[in-house]
């Protein structure tokens, strides 16, 4: 077993691969993985691709990991498991902390890859094991799950029902819809303003994290926010962006719903949390005490906070390594595994 020090240190030099990569001006492996992932999906544009794995080449650090993996107790003393992994695809890599996660540990990632998403991770996982031979023996990239001791799947609310049906033999960690919400007060700046759209549009607003519902105070002036958001028409050279404006503005439209926009997103006022691609929904706030006990009551469905006094605008889509997604902490999961008598 390859101490984790070591495990570690392999995906150190996979980051700082990835940085020599993006630092050049023209790379062949980057520009054939972009291309390769574009055509497999039409919403991995090269630059969101791009973002993805800059973030994660930063993230990749020695330090950093060694920081988390510390807090967290993290030892060699694990008993590997084979951990099956279902992994989502909205976005680019949104898999791969349950897979850093799960080899950090010491377990062996068996990895189920959404049609979605099944480009880039097995390309950075093939790297890696270039870069360390011994990390082949933590992965396998799966078409069916089997032999698997312990789950974590991550899907839409309907699929997790199936999920935690099927998976309720061992032990597991079902993750359901959720989204990123934002609170404004209304003296943000142009520099916040303009983050606010990154952590509405990035990846198209696709991704957990992305924000779909803006909490306003009463009075506050739309045209701010339709003003940063034009630096974003490059969304409409996306094909699948333009066919979802086109046909929720005509639907709304038939429904006879109020909706403002201005030929690059849309907004409306509606209560709920979720909104469909290349809208925003809103709603208006009398008071801070009000407010909080309203996103109290709502916590279930929301995957972060983005406001001058939670996560800073236009630090939606880069988690720390601590952020678990659904608030539940994988690491300390999977150490206090214990192996599991599957059925015959």
């Amino acid at each position: 077993m390859l101490a984790l020090s070591k495990r570690i240190e392999a995906f150190n030099r996979l980051g700082d691969f990835l940085s020599a990569e993006l630092a050049l001006a023209e790379s062949s492996w980057i520009n054939t993985l972009t291309n390769q992932a574009k055509i497999k999906n039409g919403w991995f544009e090269k630059r969101e691709v791009l973002h993805a794995l800059e973030y994660w080449s930063l993230t990749l650090d020695t330090e950093n990991l060694s920081t988390w993996i510390n807090s967290n107790n993290v030892s060699d003393s694990v008993s590997r498991l084979n951990i099956g992994l279902i992994l989502a695809g909205n976005i680019p890599m949104v898999g791969f902390h349950d897979i850093l996660s799960t080899m950090l540990v010491g377990h062996r990632a068996m990895i189920k890859m959404s049609t979605n998403d099944d480009v880039i991770i097995p390309e950075l996982l093939e790297k890696l094991t270039e870069i360390t031979p011994e990390m082949s023996d933590y992965y396998a990239v799966v078409d069916r799950l089997t032999d698997y001791q312990a789950v974590l799947a991550t899907g839409s609310n309907n699929s997790a029902r199936y999920f935690e049906q099927y998976f309720s033999h061992v032990p597991m960690v079902i993750r359901k819809n959720r989204t990123g919400v934002a609170i404004l007060g209304g003296d943000e700046s142009e520099d916040d303003l303009n983050g606010l759209m990154k952590d509405c549009f990035q990846y198209f607003g696709l991704g957990c994290r992305n924000v779909t519902k803006l909490y306003l105070p009463e009075n506050y002036d739309l045209n701010k926010i339709f003003s940063a958001s034009l630096p974003l028409a490059y969304l409409m050279d996306n094909k699948k962006y333009v066919n979802n404006y086109t046909y929720h503005k005509a639907l709304m439209m038939m429904e006879r719903i109020s909706v403002l926009e201005n030929e690059l997103i849309m907004m409306r006022e509606d209560p709920s949390l979720f909104s469909p691609v290349s809208v925003l929904n809103y709603e208006f706030y009398r008071n801070e005490e009000e407010l909080s006990e309203l996103i109290k009551s709502k916590l279930d469905s929301v995957q972060c906070v983005i406001g001058k006094k939670q996560t800073p605008f236009g630090q939606g889509q880069k988690p720390r390594l601590s952020d678990f997604s659904d608030g539940i902490n994988t690491l300390e999961f999977m150490q206090n595994l214990e192996a599991v008598q599957l059925p015959n």
